[in-house]
């Protein structure tokens, strides 16, 4: 009897080329579901995993968005674990860990392009507008950066004390505020220029400046110094 030999599942060739394609080029080439498809083929072993990729981008409609996606709607994808969806969950916070401490490593910080990617990764998702506040010292290096507020859709809150605090207690020579906006839209609501206004004069009262506010949606900012209102 002649046993003919059993052959490996197609797929496993696949995942080395990819690989090697990465590692060679970088993301560069790739397609957004290949670059899903590399990052499942790390936590679903011994199996196809292009189904899954293409599936998450035809439902979410980008790579983007897809790690923006809230877990429970990963979840719900056929066949996606909850621990792949987890997964994907972790490299987008991960991604922004990584630009948080880019950013507080950098030399120096003299525009708001230096940080908005930091920002945009930290804030651009959310489905709830949230605050940030990063403190500078007076060689505009990042000291510290804290979320400090967050609320429903449409609704946060820009508080000048709890932000002047911080300042002081940063020893900080100028502030940079940043908020989302989940909705889509960029331009700053008449309630933002205001809260702006109020969190300058009492950064002001204490020496300290307000270097920007930078409103986060999508994938884009918005730079109140930029525009001339601060």
């Amino acid at each position: 009897m002649i046993f003919k030999k059993k052959s490996k599942p197609h797929y496993l060739g696949h995942r080395n080329r990819l690989r090697n394609r990465f590692l060679e080029t970088g993301f560069k080439g790739l397609a957004d579901y290949e670059i899903l498809e590399l990052a499942l083929t790390y936590v679903i072993p011994r199996r196809d995993v292009k189904p899954q990729a293409k599936a998450l981008i035809q439902e979410f409609g980008s790579l983007k968005q897809v790690l923006d996606a809230d877990i429970n709607d990963l979840k719900k994808i056929k066949n996606l674990s909850d621990y792949s969806a987890g997964f994907l969950l972790f490299l987008r916070k991960l991604s922004s860990l990584y630009l948080s401490l880019a950013v507080k490593q950098q030399k120096k910080i003299n525009s708001p392009d230096r940080v908005k990617d930091f920002l945009i990764s930290s804030l651009s998702g959310e489905k709830i507008e949230k605050v940030y506040v990063l403190t500078l010292d007076s060689g505009n290096r990042v000291i510290f950066y804290k979320e400090i507020e967050s609320g429903t859709v449409n609704k946060s809150f820009l508080i000048p004390r709890k932000i002047a605090e911080i300042a002081l207690n940063n020893k900080a020579a100028s502030i940079i505020i940043a908020h989302n906006h989940p909705g889509g839209t960029l331009s700053p609501s008449q309630s933002d220029i205001a809260a702006t206004i109020s969190v300058r004069k009492a950064l002001e009262a204490i020496e300290v400046l307000l270097l920007d506010h930078i409103i986060v949606s999508n994938n884009d900012y918005f730079s109140f110094k930029e525009h001339n209102l601060i």
